[in-house]
């Protein structure tokens, strides 16, 4: 039975101008966000009359931004190129009088946007560019994309001006932190995503809160630690509290894809003599940081300025990452999208690599469950738009213990996968049973990377990588729903990264077209 939505009623607030912004001083920040939160008051029935009115006429302004730590995440080689994940929306120009505008920190290659726009159902490339526009701040400096758009008036004057008049619009982020929150107001459109006023429930210490709210498994640990000393007392009182732990895991609460982690030791601590002291000498000697080049002092500074955790670090023969993707809309609705195997790499598996879809059956629906009852507790606090909950499992005695890990209140690593997939074959996830059915009822899966990276790759152009992927049959074939989309291609050639999403009926297929794949970028960079 269809749920019943429920209105609730509307905060009525009195208009706040644009010149009032502007000269309110102090209360600039107040001036905003009342700004805000009208707009994202009136998204609620803009939402309800025409977002799955797919003849509706609206536009999609993509901000892609990594909002994200601007020290941490140029570690990340080719992080520029990471704005190109959420080209996947291009898609929505499927939708014959839908306007899609995104914008980049740097162009992009006019092969990328063909690659994707080839694959539109329905619609002809002629019809498509005349609905799509691109901006670039031709910008490659690391701060965020979003800051980048703010400093450009005149930028933001083209992009207000290229929403058609009468068209119904919003903004699509990558994630929504205060900057988003000011470029929504400048622009006047509201945002489909969390309110910044709500972003401590995706951090690692908000994480850990909810998970106790709703009662979950979580691993033996502290939150909300502010600094070195608090750190190490948290590292001591878990060794206390743990007989026999063998390490810990140290994390800040605004870091992302494991970045922001470092790993702790117990196996030079000696029960005899002062473990605080013991671990106040060994932290800055022993402390294994993931990201790299980052040196203790930054760790501890970085630590100190977004605070953050110290939990058990759960050993097991057998583990897995799963994770759910969930959704609440501006109605209120619950959705859980998607489930995935996360693939893990780095310092003790620490690093997001990718994944496989949907999660494996032996646990997909208890992870969706968990996500459930996390994201009502969410909606409770006001979350909006789409958020993931990662999970470390691990088999004893035959069942799977799963240790909820955090809350991702933004799209992340698995969304642009799943986004493809959806458009691409215009199927859905049933997460009852756990499976992506297709019109006909075939089943469909994947595999997926934003890590495939080689040095050999290094000089590739994107008209190379077309070139390659069409002669060799590496590409996504609409008539029989299976095959290869690329993603990243701009990091290729500079970096020697790609990305990649395999879709094939089962996971088998879609391993063995991810190692095709590769076998062949390997003949062809070693025959050139």
């Amino acid at each position: 039975m269809k749920e019943k939505v429920v209105l609730k009623p509307v905060r009525i607030v009195k208009p706040v101008t644009r010149e009032k912004l502007q000269h309110t001083g102090s209360r600039d920040m107040t001036a905003e966000k009342e700004i805000f939160y009208q707009l994202q008051q009136n998204f609620v029935p803009q939402y309800e009359a025409v977002f799955h009115d797919k003849m509706a006429p609206k536009t999609v302004v993509v901000i892609p931004s990594l909002t994200l730590d601007q020290e941490i995440l140029p570690k990340i080689e080719g992080i520029v190129h990471y704005e190109e994940r959420l080209l996947c929306l291009l898609m929505l120009l499927r939708m014959p009088r839908t306007h899609v505008i995104y914008i980049t920190s740097v162009p992009v290659d006019p092969i990328i946007i063909d690659y994707y726009l080839h694959l539109l159902p329905g619609i002809t490339g002629y019809h498509a560019h005349k609905r799509l526009h691109f901006f670039s701040c031709h910008d490659s400096a690391f701060c965020s994309l979003t800051e980048k758009i703010l400093a450009r008036p005149r930028l933001m004057k083209r992009i207000k001006e290229t929403i058609p008049v009468g068209h119904l619009a919003h903004l699509a982020c990558f994630n929504v932190t205060e900057h988003e929150r000011k470029l929504a107001v400048e622009l006047g459109l509201p945002v489909y995503g969390c309110d910044p006023e709500l972003l401590f429930w995706g951090t690692k210490s908000g994480s850990r809160e909810i998970f106790k709210e709703c009662g979950l498994n979580l691993p033996d640990g502290y939150e909300n630690i502010l600094n070195e000393a608090q750190l190490i007392k948290a590292l001591a009182d878990l060794y206390y509290a743990n007989p026999g732990i063998r390490k810990a895991v140290v994390k800040m609460n605004d870091g992302f894809s494991g970045e922001g982690n470092a790993i702790f030791s117990y196996d030079k601590i000696s029960p005899q003599d002062d473990i605080e002291m013991q671990i106040s000498h060994q932290l800055p000697v022993y402390l294994d940081i993931v990201a790299k080049g980052l040196t203790y002092p930054q760790f501890i500074r970085k630590f100190e300025s977004m605070c953050g955790i110290v939990e058990t670090f759960i050993e097991g023969d057998e583990k897995a990452s799963p994770s759910v993707q969930c959704r609440i809309n501006p109605l209120g609705k619950i959705d859980i999208i998607s489930t995935h195997d996360q693939l893990m790499g780095g310092e003790e598996g620490q690093v997001f690599l990718g994944g496989t879809f949907p999660a494996s059956r032996a646990y997909s629906f208890e992870v969706a469950e968990i996500g459930r009852k996390v994201s009502a507790a969410l909606k409770k606090k006001g979350v909006l738009g789409r958020f993931g909950v990662d999970f470390l499992s691990v088999k004893e005695q035959g069942t799977w213990k799963h240790y909820a890990i955090e809350i991702n209140l933004r799209k992340g690593g698995t969304t642009h996968p799943y986004i493809m997939l959806q458009f691409l074959t215009n199927g859905d996830y049933n997460a009852d049973t756990g499976k992506f059915i297709l019109a006909n009822g075939d089943e469909r899966c994947y595999l997926f990377t934003d890590n495939l990276q080689d040095a050999r790759y290094k000089g590739l152009t994107p008209g190379d990588l077309m070139d390659i992927a069409m002669l060799n049959h590496l590409h996504y074939d609409s008539t029989k729903e299976e095959g290869v989309m690329f993603h990243l291609i701009g990091a290729l050639s500079q970096y020697g990264k790609l990305g990649l999403v395999c879709i094939a009926g089962t996971l088998e297929r879609a391993r063995y077209f991810y190692d095709e794949t590769i076998r062949v970028l390997k003949q062809e960079c070693t025959s050139c």
